[in-house]
């Protein structure tokens, strides 16, 4: 069906091992040394979470399952730890690829996020591949059938469904994105109003999670102010979606499960939280789907 071009799927990395915490959080920040306290600090969160980051292996297994569905070569890129998508663009090219879909496991864009990721690609690529980037899918349809799936699943575990309250997260950002127009805050919401609509929720909330340990202002409200805002008013039964991440990884198995989680006990209300999309068929079609799509568009199906 198709002819020499292959996928990246490009996320954010994460440390295998305890020990690579530290040389994992040098790199995030660009060289600059991490405090003794925020080092202990994160290795504490993956300890708890296993001892690793699992979204290597969760994005591995997203990339063979889209493998399967398109019949082409899936690789996988990181942001922030191995395998370094320059590495990866080094072994496509090695492997003569001519025509490249590249898409960063985020629906949502910003220049702060998927910016960055478009960044590396193309000084690694440096004019090498015929490259088309897919720079957000959140409007995708089967991306929001399968978000809405989950989390009508996980309404079923209330008594009275229709009283649990969802707040959909996604992870926040620095403030002054918005001085320059960025339309992450407006493609999250949009998201979740168009799952919300799959739903027929009458009321719903979209809050940020996992604010970098900086003192500039971050985009909220926070998850943790809504559900203090909305357990004080009386609300009990909570869902939070984050609908801003694909797989498990620490903003969610640690900042939800167990932050969150603690927030929601000490606050006397029950929280739940939709399994993770990590390789779910729908969000597989929905890849596959956007791979096919760019792929028709630049003629390179045969």
């Amino acid at each position: 069906m198709v002819e020499s071009f292959a996928v990246l799927l490009m996320a954010y990395g994460g440390p295998s091992t305890l020990e690579e915490v530290e040389p994992y959080l040098l790199d995030v920040r660009g060289g600059r040394p991490t405090s003794r306290d925020l080092v202990a600090e994160i290795r504490h969160r993956y300890e708890v979470i296993g001892g690793r980051s699992p979204i290597l292996p969760l994005t591995q297994a997203q990339g063979a399952a889209l493998a399967g569905e398109v019949g082409v070569p899936v690789y996988i890129g990181m942001r922030h730890w191995h395998p370094y998508i320059a590495d990866t663009v080094e072994r496509i090219v090695a492997d003569r690829c001519q025509w490249l879909v590249a898409l960063v496991m985020a629906p949502h864009y910003s220049a702060m996020s998927v910016g960055a990721y478009e960044e590396k690609l193309l000084e690694a690529v440096r004019g090498r591949l015929d490259l088309a980037l897919l720079r957000s899918w959140g409007d995708h349809p089967l991306f929001l059938d399968a978000v809405a799936e989950h989390v009508a699943q996980t309404l079923q575990r209330f008594p009275v469904p229709n009283r649990v309250r969802v707040l959909f997260t996604a992870h926040s950002l620095p403030q002054r994105v918005l001085a320059a127009g960025d339309p992450y805050p407006d493609q999250v919401r949009a998201s979740a109003s168009a799952v919300a609509a799959r739903l027929r929720l009458p009321v719903w909330d979209v809050a940020f999670q996992s604010a970098g340990a900086t003192t500039e202002p971050w985009l909220g409200p926070s998850a943790g102010e809504v559900l203090e805002r909305l357990a004080a008013e009386g609300h009990r039964d909570f869902v939070i979606a984050p609908i801003g991440f694909v797989c498990d990884h620490v903003e969610v198995l640690y900042d939800v499960d167990v932050g969150y989680q603690t927030l929601a006990r000490t606050l006397g209300v029950r929280l739940e939280r939709p399994r993770s999309l990590n390789d779910d068929r729908t969000l597989i079609a929905c890849l596959a789907d956007l791979v096919r799509t760019a792929a028709a568009q630049r003629g390179w199906l045969r």
